[in-house]
């Protein structure tokens, strides 16, 4: 049995999501607050070894038609420092949307202010995950 891990990557804070041992649903969640990509990828790798992760799903930004954004390059980059770091592949999964999804569940259930701020990554990397795991199963 094997874990799935998440990453919802940002300048300042990285969101990431772990799921539990089935892979059927997400088992934790943490924030990675950093503004080093070495720091936030020595932490990832970190969580790989001790959750016993074996596939990880990085959001990538995509514009609303599909193209890619102006972060893609960025986001690129740390998917293959990561890929080298962990010895892992780094799927990038289509992370349109999950952000806006995350403020509003967050909003559904009042949080707001530093609260949602320190949260929002976290549930971003959720939504990544539960998307990967459902395709995943189909």
């Amino acid at each position: 049995m094997s874990r799935v891990l998440a990453i919802d990557y940002g300048d300042a804070r990285t969101g990431i999501a772990i799921s539990d041992l089935l892979c059927s649903l997400v088992g934790s969640t943490r924030v990675i607050h950093s503004r080093s990509p070495q720091k936030t990828i020595e932490e990832i790798c970190r969580l790989i070894q001790e959750n016993q992760v074996d596939e990880v799903v990085m959001g990538f930004p995509r514009n609303m038609d599909g193209t890619e954004g102006p972060r893609a390059e960025l986001y690129r980059d740390f998917a293959r420092q990561l890929e080298e770091a962990s010895g892992l592949p780094i799927k990038l999964w289509d992370e349109r949307r999950t952000t806006i999804e995350a403020h509003q569940i967050l909003s559904d259930h009042n949080y707001h202010g530093k609260k949602r701020k320190n949260t929002v990554d976290a549930v971003a990397a959720s939504l990544i995950l539960e998307g990967y795991l459902s395709f995943r199963r189909r």
